[in-house]
């Protein structure tokens, strides 16, 4: 059977509306496909809770984990994220001879120095804990030497 050409045009016209459809759907499929991706790499910054300097460990679990992990291993939540990944805090004592550095580490920690986290992306916490303890310098070293502690205390044996 031969179809007119006005036939073949409405046949066509579908034909090409469903493609179309079907164009919008996987699109649209792909944009959340994507934009859920990007939520799961993005880090939502908010502000840093006070959390007792007393405890090392609290604060390590309330500051450093979603970054480095509940294990230190650099494995966090929030590690998949960043640029360079977080190092394993485990293994500072073995890559430096077996002896911790508490110094480069408290530096660091104060934001001295900028290390391999790439552009700025380790918190400087110096400053985070300077604002908490509305400028007394006393509670600031404190907090770093509480949180420097428990650091070397997870050091793989």
């Amino acid at each position: 059977m031969k179809l007119s050409g006005y036939t073949w045009f409405v046949l066509r016209k579908e034909d090409s509306m469903l493609i179309r459809s079907m164009s919008v759907l996987v699109g649209l499929m792909l944009c959340l496909a994507a934009s859920g991706e990007l939520q799961q790499k993005q880090i939502k910054h908010i502000p840093a809770r006070s959390i007792s300097p007393v405890s090392g460990r609290q604060m390590y679990t309330a500051y450093c984990a979603v970054c480095h992990g509940t294990n230190a291993k650099g494995n966090g939540t929030a590690a998949e994220a960043l640029k360079v990944p977080p190092p394993d805090l485990t293994a500072l004592a073995r890559t430096n001879g077996g002896k911790y550095p508490s110094d480069h580490v408290r530096t660091v920690i104060e934001g001295d120095v900028r290390l391999a986290h790439g552009p700025k992306e380790m918190p400087v916490w110096g400053d985070v804990f300077w604002r908490m303890s509305q400028g007394h310098s006393s509670e600031v070293q404190f907090r770093v030497s509480n949180l420097n502690e428990y650091i070397e205390s997870l050091q793989a044996k």
